[in-house]
């Protein structure tokens, strides 16, 4: 992006003259981090991705409803947004572009990835207290800023109607792992149970993007401050953010790994991930979703399979590959961590009551 572009932009948000430096790490919007020689605050500016994001408005809208809801409570201190100089929570470009600041958190810090299992548990513990601080917020009032995002049964869909149109050769390489997500059909059946027992299974405010990067941690205690990146904050079912966390944190190497034999369910970090979303989540789990709880590992991991062997069959229209066949060794990848979730909790046979430290015998 032009340097001249985020001047101008930064210029809405603040006093004086903009110092800007480009934070990285983010794969959908442009942000930097921005200081002004007239003012001690700093933001953080991001330019929103329109393409993915299309009513950034909704954006802003759900931002407030969280902030309102946990500003002032004990172990949350989300930053606010900073008004742009025209009373507004956003600014437009002359080319239409989307702007927004929140106000830079100091003392913190990211870190990308859990280096043990200790690491782990507080980021799931964070997402937890996130989720369970944000009881009171009427879900009606949230913007389903991406629609059915988690919808299981649709992600199936989308997948079989990619296999009666796709050619013939993507469908040659994708036979074996067509055949296995077949069988493992019984996952949306479950999936169709929960969303018809409301009552039994809530839905939720959740984060929907629940990695250690999205935490803000204080530098001298390394406690975790906060969740950031709130875009995809909606309303969602128990196995979204815990099941997200236990597919990318208890896997032994990550989606783009083509090292099949190295692919593993990491005993101590799949552990300290459950135990640490229950405890932050308090007594607010129903006895339905105590007992189910390792379904959702299950159901997170079936679910990127889905999209990824969905991308592959639909010729790579969503996510961004560097060679031919990456969506389909990524959904082989997936395929190969849900057999060994599999293995490790039993296909849930395993009891939440209590928490097991250790689930194989």
């Amino acid at each position: 992006m032009e340097n001249s572009q985020v001047k101008e932009a930064a210029r809405q948000f603040g006093k004086g003259t903009p110092v800007i430096e480009v934070l990285k790490g983010g794969l959908i919007h442009h942000t930097y981090k921005v200081s002004y020689d007239e003012q001690e605050e700093k933001v953080v500016l991001q330019c929103i991705n329109q393409t993915m994001f299309h009513h950034p408005e909704d954006i802003l809208h759900n931002y407030q409803l969280v902030y309102q809801a946990v500003h002032g409570k004990e172990g949350i201190t989300i930053p606010p947004i900073m008004p742009a100089k025209d009373g507004k929570l956003y600014w437009r470009d002359a080319g239409d572009q989307f702007w927004r600041a929140i106000r830079f958190v100091p003392n913190s810090y990211t870190a990308l990835v859990p280096q043990d299992a200790a690491a782990a548990r507080l980021t799931a513990n964070c997402f937890a207290h996130f989720t369970s601080a944000l009881a009171s917020v009427e879900l009606g009032k949230l913007k389903p800023v991406i629609p059915r995002f988690h919808d299981l049964a649709m992600r199936y869909d989308q997948f079989e109607k990619a296999v009666l149109t796709a050619t013939q050769q993507r469908l040659q390489t994708a036979t074996h792992v067509i055949a296995e997500l077949r069988q493992r059909h019984h996952l949306v059946d479950f999936y169709n149970q929960v969303v018809s027992q409301p009552d039994q299974f809530l839905q939720r405010v959740m984060h929907h993007d629940c990695k250690l990067s999205n935490i803000l941690l204080n530098v001298d205690t390394h406690k975790a401050i906060c969740p950031v990146d709130l875009d995809t904050v909606m309303p969602g079912l128990f196995f979204s953010d815990l099941g997200d966390m236990i597919r990318s944190m208890a896997c032994s190497v990550d989606e783009n790994s083509t090292d099949w034999d190295g692919i593993a369910i990491r005993p101590d970090f799949y552990d300290a991930i459950v135990e640490g979303y229950r405890s932050g989540m308090g007594d607010q789990l129903t006895e339905a979703e105590l007992e189910h709880l390792h379904k959702a590992g299950l159901m997170m991991i079936f679910m990127q399979a889905l999209r990824f062997i969905t991308d592959h069959l639909n010729n790579d229209i969503y996510y961004q590959i560097s060679y031919p066949e990456q969506n389909l060794n990524r959904a082989l990848n997936q395929l190969l961590l849900l057999e060994k979730l599999e293995e490790y909790v039993g296909d849930n046979k395993a009891s939440m009551h209590p928490v097991a430290t250790h689930l194989k015998a």
